[in-house]
């Protein structure tokens, strides 16, 4: 894949922000041919760091107690729940389910248990159980801030898509998030599967990679 054509496609979707009320999404969209994506090895379930992250804010929720509590803290997490509070959380799916839409979700190794006993059904249903902590817990966070994840979607339709962040990052941000995405999709399905790709905001016409 040149740069150069990944460069022009985003430009050119760029052109048509105009002026909205919120900051537009720039996505990725594959599409493939010849895979049975009926077959469970042919779907996709992954996760990539995007290198110049998602340029947004995005809360992450810690699953920590004691001393890793406070180091999630002072890292910035956004909500931090130990092991009682995990337990209070299984009896608010309201709560749960709104946090599931809009946050990410990282745990300390001896919490994931407890976090799959009482809020596995509504997380790992949405694909976002908690990833465990390995290392300092600021670089999980951090880690967390700039994940995204590619996953089969509806009737294992032979196409994804995911964000590689937003209309207020630069081109080059946007092209290096790009093909961090797409190199992982490439390893995963093989360059020859790939039909055709687009990047498009939010409110935007896709535009074909050439």
């Amino acid at each position: 894949m040149e740069k150069k054509k990944v460069v022009a496609a985003l430009e050119k979707a760029l052109e048509t922000k105009g002026k909205r009320k919120f900051n537009q999404s720039v996505e990725a969209i594959f599409n493939f041919r010849s895979i049975d994506m009926t077959k469970p090895e042919n779907r996709l379930n992954l996760e990539v760091i995007l290198p110049k992250g998602r340029g947004k804010e995005v809360p992450v929720v810690v699953f920590a107690d004691t001393g890793m509590a406070l180091d999630a803290k002072k890292a910035g997490a956004t909500q931090i729940y130990d092991k009682t509070g995990i337990e209070g959380l299984k009896n608010n799916k309201k709560e749960l389910k709104k946090m599931a839409s809009e946050s990410e979700f990282i745990a300390a190794p001896q919490l994931m248990i407890e976090v799959g006993k009482n809020l596995g059904q509504v997380l790992g249903g949405r694909g976002r159980l908690p990833k465990p902590i390995a290392g300092s817990v600021e670089l999980a966070i951090k880690q967390a801030k700039s994940r995204v994840r590619i996953m089969t979607r509806g009737k294992y339709l032979p196409t994804v898509s995911c964000s590689i962040g937003t209309e207020s990052m630069s081109v080059p941000e946007l092209a290096e998030n790009f093909e961090a995405v797409y190199d992982k999709v490439k390893d995963k399905v093989g360059e020859s599967m790939l039909s055709n790709i687009y990047v498009k905001l939010t409110m935007g016409s896709a535009v074909k990679i050439e």
